[in-house]
């Protein structure tokens, strides 16, 4: 409400009329009310500005992303689990190439360096498969790792030498544990055509990994 205020003579004006007060003592209170008002209501609008900005810069997981947009072109077919396959798989190549480039940095053993270096030529291939077969197929992946393999990757990540060989291997071992489970299942219950041989077709490569990944691991012990 916009005010006029006239100090000598005690009186305020408003939109709707005049307020007298018999003394300064309640002129100034009065003041003193309209003023803390005015600031709160200040605050107030600054905060919601804030959490409306910091809402709006949230990063969305592109994990997600993909699922919800994939579950509006597919939603109720038979190919709506196959989409949920090739997400899910995108995400997990992303995160091997990654962590084996950061063996490479991170780690001491030779033996995790070059099973990094394994790790990004296969799943990069892999993955560069994945995505001519999404395009086709006009199945939406993530372009970034989901929110969980980033948390796993930043904690691998503050991990050095004989330390980050222990992790690296241990979680190698159970990722593509996860992975030729996974893999396995899309080969036998897919719908899709395509996506199940090419899931099948990297089940000898998984293994493969997997036999490598319990070597390093207890070679790192």
């Amino acid at each position: 409400m916009s005010l006029v205020v006239n100090p000598t003579s005690y009186f305020l004006i408003n939109p709707t009329g005049m307020l007298f007060y018999p003394s300064r003592a309640l002129y100034h209170k009065k003041i003193s009310l309209i003023m803390k008002r005015i600031t709160l209501s200040a605050l107030l609008i600054a905060s919601m500005m804030t959490f409306s900005a910091c809402n709006s810069e949230k990063k969305e997981d592109s994990k997600e992303v993909a699922e919800e947009q994939n579950e509006e072109k597919f939603e109720d077919t038979k190919v709506e689990d196959d989409t949920e396959f090739a997400v899910a798989a995108a995400d997990g190549g992303m995160i091997e190439v990654k962590l084996g480039e950061l063996a490479q940095t991170n780690g001491s053993s030779s033996a995790v360096k070059d099973f990094g270096k394994m790790m990004v030529k296969d799943h990069s291939k892999a993955g560069d498969e994945l995505k001519a077969l999404a395009q086709q197929k006009n199945i939406t992946l993530p372009a970034t790792l989901s929110d969980d393999k980033q948390k796993k990757y930043d904690d691998l990540a503050k991990k050095k030498g004989k330390e980050f060989d222990q992790a690296y291997a241990s979680f190698m071992v159970d990722d593509h544990k996860e992975d030729i489970d996974e893999f396995q299942e899309a080969a036998k219950d897919g719908k899709d055509a395509d996506i199940k041989s090419w899931a099948a077709g990297k089940v000898p490569t998984l293994q493969h990994h997997l036999e490598m990944a319990q070597a390093m691991k207890d070679a790192v012990k």
